[in-house]
This record gives structure tokens, sequence and C-alpha cells, in this order.
């Protein structure tokens, strides 16, 4: 005798963990070569994300989070939204205006800043010593030179393994630099980066 099941009560489909979606980290960066070369060789953290999903476009400033929130929002209407998006950029030689409006943008889209004044080059230096002296670009250079005994590349693929086994202490220089600066107006922020926050989130335990 057959049964009728059609009244009978169907055990709710149990989502498989391995059918979960994808999480994924925006990092869009102001270079095209050194910071991508630098993100793109973290070690994965299953604890917060699958993937990082990393764009080297060579805007800057607000063309840089512009591009940011339009990949953002393509994400979230196909879908796929992103957990994080980061902008990673320097000041330069740009007005301070230009800057600090594009982190104010930023902020407005939900998208965080890894920024740094003059340089990203500046966190690179952090790994060796605590610095709080303005430099330019090329003072930068010159002393990165000095520190990893070869001369320094932008486009350097094999930075993050170089000084990956430093970082804890650039993050601890990091971010007493930033305690001691971050009160000030924007403009007297000079030197000081973000970029340990950034960094910090995509290290695992």
């Amino acid at each position: 005798m057959k049964h009728n099941t059609s009244n009978q009560k169907r055990k709710p489909l149990m989502r498989s963990e391995n059918t979960r979606d994808l999480r994924q980290i925006l990092i869009v960066c102001e270079g095209k070569k050194t910071e991508p070369n630098y993100f793109k060789n973290f070690p994965q953290n299953p604890d917060v994300y699958d993937k990082l999903n990393i764009h080297g476009p060579g805007y800057n400033t607000l063309s840089l989070v512009n591009e940011a929130i339009r990949l953002k929002n393509e994400a979230q209407k196909k879908g796929k939204p992103y957990i994080e998006a980061w902008c990673v950029f320097d000041k330069d030689d740009f007005p301070i205006t230009q800057f600090q409006n594009a982190i104010i943008l930023a902020e407005k889209n939900r998208i965080k800043c890894a920024y740094s004044v003059e340089a990203f080059e500046l966190w690179y230096m952090l790994h060796f010593n605590f610095y709080e002296s303005a430099l330019s670009r090329e003072q930068y250079k010159e002393k990165l030179t000095k520190l990893l005994n070869k001369p320094y590349e932008k486009n350097d693929e094999e930075i993050y393994r170089i000084l990956e086994e430093l970082q804890h202490t650039a993050i601890k220089n990091a971010q007493k630099l930033y305690f001691r600066q971050h009160k000030r107006p924007l403009v007297e922020q000079n030197p000081i980066t973000t970029v340990f926050q950034l960094v910090e989130r995509l290290l695992p335990p």
C-alpha cells in the first residue's frame, strides 16, 4: 500500500559548509606593481577570508577610491559581495585636500583606507627601525637600499618574503607612529602609515 506523503512535513535541506559564500576581500592599490606584489604573497587566513582580490589600476586618490566603489558595487550586484574593501594609496605630491577627500569618500562608501604619508615604502622601512622624521620618496629609496643590502626596486616580487620575519616589528613601529601622529591635523601627519591595520586583518592568528 502506497502512503500519501503530500501532507507529511519535509525536512529542510541543510546547507553544506562547502557551499557557503566565498569570503573575498577587495584590495585596490594605487601602484601597479609595488603594493600588489606585496599583498599577493600573503598567506591564506581561512579564519577570515577565502580569497584576496587585488587590483593595481595605477590610479591615484579620488580616482582610486571611485574604482574601488565601482568594483565593490559590481560584486554586490552579482550577488557576490566582498566582506571588506580596502584602498591602498599614498599622499605623494597631491594637495592635502585631495588626499583628505579621498579618505572621506572611502569612509562614506564603507571602504577602508591603508594610506601612507608620504609613501608606501615607509611601511617597508618600519620593518627595520622606528622613524618619525619626514622623508622624500628618493630618501625612502636610498634608505631601503641600505637596509636591504641590495638596490631597492619598486616592482620586487620577493619583497614580502624578504620582510616577512620582521613583520611584527613593522606592526609595532607603525602602531607607535600612528598613535603619535593620528590626532594631529592630516596636513601635519608626516610620516604616518595605516598599512599595519590591513596587514593585521590579513594575518592568521
